[in-house]
Parts: structure tokens; C-alpha cells; sequence
């Protein structure tokens, strides 16, 4: 991805431009700028010939086609005023948009024209030094979340248009002021499947939109979208646009100087609007627009500064003589930063660049959350699962749908951390009961989900209705490896951490030797597919100690010396077990005995996560000490009374 603007990035602050919209405002176009021309290509004279002189009012992606004089003005008056970086009129270039001007078959057009436009004038305004368009693409009117359109919808859609920018010139990529995680995710894969049916590979900027309550518009925090981002190498920048102005973005750009290993990207408006004559307006003057960015860029890092609504040339000029070309400050992101540049590999899957992470760990729409947990270890519950929950099945069986969110909840409040959700159930449509839960799940549970299936095509389905960054549950070697190449193209695909599990040809490994030679070759193609140590979690499993049986009398110490080789020798990788399989066929009573034991002594092995029933797990202290005894004699297998 080695490029003349990652060069630049690399060394010092760039400089966005300003709002497309209010310019074109002050150009007093005429109702003519707003009805489809004549000319062009079959599809746009098809679109004219079916509109006639229909007005098309506020339509502004439609004067690429109309009005390319003026839209190419405003980029340059950008460019003359300093700016590093022009944005396409493309804000609004998607069909969900189009199709409210009756226009939806244009995606490709409007935004080959409008990369076009951006080239001459950024190519006529480089003689003093390098200008780069990127290509821009907003949220749209509608949201995934809300399920007021579909994944397939969007990635079409914002792959089309991304293919009509890269073929059009542009240098990089943009999503921005974007409102929904979802949305966010399935825009960047649709901008990778863009560079990929067009051969080029361009830098990705995506930028989120916090709005005064703190949040982005469907309550994500800065955490959640942060952690989300970072989990796809093709992100190269992160940031903030729209919504509020510098003083109120000030927390959020603090937040990502202290936890992003990207550059960041930041474009305020020009403050809070304020309403005069049923106008609003922007009050926040030039020179306290570069005063803030002189701030973000010295104390935070942020590597690319600008304006989004209510700014004009003015104030990109004052944002340019403050900050434009500086070089970057040794803040502690920068420190983080710098070792993402060499060969401008943003592939975050080495030991450096995962030591600089600061948000290890998952998150959902709503929240992130660490992998390692500071006094506890990470609960995963287990009783949203066809295979373990009786009350889950039941549920699922009548497709008691709010009854399976309420019991969601109920492990939420329990302190569950992650939910293992599995829809697998005999005579049921697995891959449409776990979309119609995860909808909700989505949209209702603030914890993140991990993805419990067997089926490829479920697991993929399942990403598409998720937020932030799951885990899917589970790869293994049963096949000889098919399925494990696949699970993990998913996990890079749609940005996932995966459970691995300690299974070969030969079935489960039983003792710890056999354990370790699988979870090597997981990790080998865990590595390859570019995952990161610290998103996978290693299942060493184990075996009933219920049956009596003399081979699996071992099942729970093989289990926990493999536990305890597996982070000696790979310290950043995760662990996990369903604990419960230890007390398979026991009574309840016996079982949560003897799975807290298990629980206990699996941790103390360095184990960093647990598919439970978290309430009942319970503490030594709070277990009889002769249970305790015979639970602990049990799992290590010590015969203080056999026969001799």
C-alpha cells in the first residue's frame, strides 16, 4: 500500500477541506443545476429521458453531472486556501439516497464524475506540493441497526460507489459521519471488495460521528467503534466528523490519542449551530477553529485536521498556517503509531503492533470489552445456547423471540461479559432463527455475542447482524482444515476473534501433549490468516470425570497442564473451556462443585476465559472443605484410597 500520501502521513499534519454543502449554497445555482442532463452515459440519458425537466432540489451529488464548473471551484478554492486533502461530492452517492430523487441506477456514474472533477483540480494545484483526493461516501438516510435496510443493500451499494471513485482517480478512501457500527462494518467491506474487483488497494479513512450525549447516534462509545475499526487492517485512519464542534469533540479525539494505534482524523463543525431567521448558523471563527486543531495535533497527536459543516475556505486557511505541514509531535500515540509506517503495513497481526494495543478484547454496538478482566476472568454465558439450555430451546422452539432477549438480559445482569449464542436445533432453520435473534440481540444487549456454530454459511450470516467485534466459536481440525481456512477469511473479513478448538483427524486430543501439538497447528493458520495472537482463545477441552471411566480419570489434569504449557509458551494468547463438560452426567449438586473446582484450578493455569452458568459457580469458601477435597481429588485424579 506503499503510497505518495502514507509518505506524507507518515511525516507530517495533513489538511482536510471544508463543507461541500454551505459553498454550494453561496453559489445561488439556478433550478436548472437540479434537472438531469441531456447528455452522458446510457444510463444518465435513460434517467433524463424517464425524469424530463423534473426538479431534483437538494440533490447536490447531482451537479457532478450538471455543474462539474462549479463543484471543481469549490475544490480549488479549498486547495488555494491550503488544503492537503478534497473530499468528492459524494456524500449522498448511494442508491438508498438516489433513490429519494427517484435516481438509484446513477451510484457509479455521480461518483465517477465526481472523482474526476477532484483529480483535475487537485492534479492543477500540485505544482507547489502533493494534493490527494479521496473519495467520500456518507451514512445514507437509512439505518441497518434499525432494520430499515439490509447488509446486502449497503455493501452493493457503497461497493458500487467505491468503484466509481477508485476508477475516477481517487488517492484514498473515505467513510464518514457515519452513525451505526453496523453500517460502519459493512462499508469497509464493501470498500475492500471495491479495491479488490478494481486491482488497486487504497488507504482507508473512516470517520464515526459522536453526537452531545456523548454516544454516536444509537448509544456506541468511542471504546466499542474504536475496537471495532482496529480489527481491520485496511483501516489506516480513524477519527471524528460532523455533528458537534471542536470543544465538544475534545474527550472523544483524547480517547483515541490515548487507545488508537492509527492516525487520527478529526473535522468539527464550526461549532454548535445556532438558529437565526429559521437559518443555522455556524459562529466558530477561523483562527478558534485552528486554535482547537492546534491543541488536538499537540497534545492528542491527530495527524489530519479540517472542517466539516459551517467552515469555508477561511477557515481551512487559518487551520493551514497553524498546523499544515507540521511534523508530528512524540506524543504517546505517535509512539504507538510510528511502527505501523515501515513498508506501510497496517496488518496488525505482529507482537509489535499487538503490543501497542491499548483495547484488547471485544465489543458490541454498545460497548467494548478487555479479554483480560482485572479481578475476575472473562464470563462467557452459556444458557443463550440450544445445546446447554433447556429453557433456551423451549423458547426458541415456539420462536418466543423476546423471551430469548429477556434471558439475554438475565445473564447480562448475572455479570456475563460475552454471550455464546447458538441456534443449532433439529428441524429448525439454523441460519434464519440466529438472524432474527442476533437482530435483536444487536440492537438489545449490551454485551458482545460470540457466534456458536458449525455452519460456515450461519457464522457469515451471523457477522452481517452484529456490531463491534465478535467471536466466533469455533475452528478445529476434524476435517483436515477446510473449514479452519474459511472460518478465518471470515474473521478478517468482518474483523472477529475466534475460539479454537483442540481437535485433529483422530478426534479430541486427551492428554496435554496431544493438546499442544493441535493448538501449535491452530496457531500456525491463526497466524497466517494475519489474526493476531490476543483474538484467539484456545479450548484445550476435556472430558467428563463423571463416567467412571479409567481413560478420561485424567481428562481434568491433561486439560490443565495443557492450559498451563499453552501460555508458557504463547503469552498472548486466550483460553477458554466450557467447564461444565467436566461434570457431564453428574447431579446438580456434584456439578457445580465440582466445576468450580475445575474453574479454579484451570485459572490458576493461566486460563483466561469460561463458558459457565456464572451463578453457579461458587468460590472455596463458600464450598463444604471435604466437598472441596473430594472435587480437587477428582480433578487431579489422586487415589488416596485405591487398592494397592
Amino acid at each position: 500500500m506503499s503510497n505518495s500520501l502514507l509518505e506524507a502521513l507518515a511525516e507530517r499534519v495533513l489538511v482536510w477541506d471544508g463543507a461541500m454543502g454551505t459553498q454550494i449554497q453561496a453559489a445561488n445555482l439556478t433550478d436548472d443545476a437540479f434537472v438531469m442532463p441531456r447528455s452522458g452515459s446510457a444510463a444518465v440519458e435513460a434517467a433524463a429521458a424517464r425524469l424530463g425537466t423534473t426538479l431534483l432540489d437538494g440533490c447536490n451529488e447531482l451537479l457532478n453531472l450538471t455543474r462539474p464548473e462549479t463543484i471543481q471551484a469549490i475544490h480549488e478554492r479549498y486547495l488555494a486556501a491550503g488544503s492537503d486533502l478534497i473530499e468528492t461530492n459524494t456524500f449522498g452517492a448511494t442508491s438508498i439516497v438516489l433513490a429519494e430523487y427517484d435516481i438509484p441506477e446513477l451510484v457509479y456514474d455521480i461518483n465517477l464524475a465526481a472523482a474526476q472533477i477532484a483529480r483535475r483540480a487537485a492534479d492543477a494545484h500540485s505544482a507547489s506540493k502533493p494534493r490527494w483526493v479521496v473519495g467520500a461516501l456518507g451514512p445514507g438516510t437509512k439505518l441497518i441497526t434499525l432494520g430499515n435496510t439490509t447488509w446486502q443493500e449497503l455493501e452493493d451499494t457503497y461497493a458500487l460507489g467505491f468503484r466509481g471513485l477508485i476508477e475516477g482517480g481517487a488517492d484514498a478512501l473515505l467513510l464518514e459521519t457515519l452513525q451505526d457500527l453496523l453500517m460502519v462494518k459493512a462499508g469497509i467491506v464493501a470498500a475492500e471488495r471495491a479495491m479488490a474487483e478494481t486491482g488497486r488497494k487504497l488507504p482507508l479513512f473512516v470517520q464515526v460521528t459522536m453526537e452531545q450525549t456523548g454516544t454516536m447516534l444509537l448509544g456506541s462509545e468511542m471504546g466499542a467503534a474504536l475496537n471495532m475499526l482496529e480489527a481491520f487492517p485496511s483501516v489506516v485512519a480513524v477519527g471524528l466528523n460532523c455533528a458537534t464542534g471542536p470543544v465538544e469533540m475534545a474527550p472523544h479525539v483524547r480517547f483515541l490519542g490515548q487507545n488508537s494505534t492509527r492516525p487520527i482524523t478529526v473535522q468539527p463543525n464550526a461549532g454548535l449551530p445556532v438558529m437565526e431567521k429559521g437559518q443555522a448558523v455556524y459562529k466558530l471563527s477561523p483562527d478558534d477553529l485552528a486554535k482547537h486543531h492546534d491543541h488536538f495535533v499537540r497534545d492528542f497527536g491527530v495527524a489530519m485536521c479540517g472542517g466539516c459543516c459551517g467552515t469555508t475556505p477561511d477557515h481551512i486557511r487559518a487551520v493551514a498556517a497553524m498546523v499544515g505541514g507540521r511534523a508530528h509531535n512524540d506524543t504517546a500515540h505517535w509512539r504507538k503509531v510510528r511502527h505501523l509506517f515501515p513498508g506501510f503495513d497496517f496488518n496488525m497481526s505482529t507482537d509489535e503492533q499487538a503490543a501497542a494495543l491499548s483495547l484488547v478484547g471485544c465489543s458490541s454496538l454498545y460497548q467494548f470489552v478487555p479479554y483480560r478482566q482485572d479481578v475476575s476472568y472473562l464470563i462467557v454465558g452459556e444458557k443463550t445456547n440450544a445445546n446447554g439450555s433447556r429453557a433456551f430451546r423451549e423458547m426458541l422452539a415456539v420462536e418466543n423471540w423476546e423471551g430469548l432477549t429477556e434471558l439475554a438480559r438475565e445473564l447480562e445482569a448475572e455479570g456475563s461479559h460475552v454471550l455464546d449464542v447458538c441456534t443449532a436445533y433439529v428441524g429448525r432453520d439454523e441460519r434464519r432463527d440466529m438472524v432474527t435473534l442476533l437482530a435483536s440481540y444487536n440492537r438489545q444487549i449490551t454485551v458482545p455475542i460470540m457466534i456458536d456454530s458449525t455452519e460456515t454459511p450461519v457464522i457469515e450470516a451471523a457477522l452481517q447482524c452484529l456490531a463491534g467485534k465478535p467471536i466466533i466459536n469455533s475452528i478445529n481440525y476434524e476435517d483436515g482444515g477446510e473449514r479452519v481456512d474459511q472460518v478465518l477469511a471470515l474473521c478478517r473479513k468482518y474483523g472477529a476473534g475466534v475460539v479454537a478448538l483442540t481437535i485433529d483427524e483422530d478426534g479430541m486430543a486427551k492428554t496435554a501433549e496431544k493438546k499442544i501439538e493441535i493448538a501449535e497447528r491452530l496457531l500456525a493458520a491463526t497466524r497466517a490468516a494475519g489474526l493476531p495472537d490476543h483474538d484467539v482463545f484456545m479450548d484445550t477441552l476435556t472430558f467428563t470425570l463423571g463416567s467412571g471411566d479409567e481413560e478420561f480419570r485424567r481428562a481434568g489434569v491433561e486439560t490443565i497442564d495443557a492450559l498451563r504449557e499453552l501460555h508458557r509458551r504463547h503469552p498472548r494468547v486466550n483460553s477458554i473451556l466450557g467447564v461444565s463438560n467436566i461434570s457431564f452426567g453428574l447431579k446438580p449438586a456434584a456439578r457445580i462443585a465440582l466445576n468450580s473446582a475445575f474453574l479454579h484450578y484451570a485459572r490458576e493455569a493461566g486460563l483466561t476465559s469460561a463458558i459457565v452458568h456464572f451463578s453457579k459457580i461458587q468460590p472455596e469458601n463458600q464450598i463444604g472443605e471435604e466437598t472441596w477435597q473430594i472435587a480437587s481429588d477428582l480433578v487431579y485424579d489422586r487415589r488416596k484410597f485405591a487398592m494397592v
